[in-house]
């Protein structure tokens, strides 16, 4: 909520890029954020609509078909007789989990924004779609600050830096291979996920 300039920080400032986020720019710092939720709301209405969802730009078919590209979408929206113009049904009730979030990751893909928020992106999918969507977010992060919320330790092993929490404090950061190197609990946990 704060990073999306819903709440202010309860003490210290918000920095980003050396611009401060506070709830009266809330508006204009939004449009710099996209956002990969684990639970995806999608519109009664086509794969097109929710991917330019309020972009003005949204004419741009090229940079649709880019989008769906580097999401790993075109896979199953071929399938469909309609296409981009498929609807996808009551909060997306006509498409898979792995296939809502590859058209959350298209909309994010298409708003071009430099800061990416994921928040347990791959969570709730099974083996197969938890590939297709890592490495479309793996796609999708290239040249963005991106910010990723994750428990399923494959999804953050890339990241230049990870932060460890426990119950809200920050128990140890670092790199996975500083994790690694350490007695960390970050390698307990890496230890545990690399069975199930």
């Amino acid at each position: 909520d704060n990073l999306m300039g819903l709440l202010g920080p309860s003490s210290g400032k918000l920095i980003i890029d050396g611009e401060e986020i506070t709830t009266k720019n809330v508006s204009s710092w939004q449009k710099k954020i996209s956002h990969v939720p684990q639970e995806i709301f999608l519109s009664d209405s086509s794969i097109k609509e929710n991917i330019v969802l309020g972009n003005s730009d949204s004419g741009s078919n090229d940079k649709l078909l880019n989008s769906l590209s580097i999401a790993n979408a075109n896979e199953f929206i071929n399938e469909f007789q309609e296409n981009i113009n498929y609807n996808v049904g009551d909060n997306g009730s006509n498409l898979s989990g792995g296939q809502k979030q590859r058209i959350a990751i298209a909309r994010a893909v298409y708003s071009s924004s430099p800061i990416l928020i994921l928040d347990e992106a791959t969570s709730s999918l099974d083996s197969k779609s938890e590939k297709l969507v890592q490495n479309a977010i793996d796609k999708l992060m290239i040249n963005k600050t991106s910010i990723v919320i994750a428990h399923r330790l494959s999804t953050i092993q890339n990241a230049d830096k990870i932060i460890v929490l426990d119950k809200g404090e920050i128990i140890e950061e670092g790199s996975h291979n500083e994790l690694i190197k350490n007695n960390s609990i970050y390698k307990k946990l890496i230890s545990l996920q690399s069975f199930s």
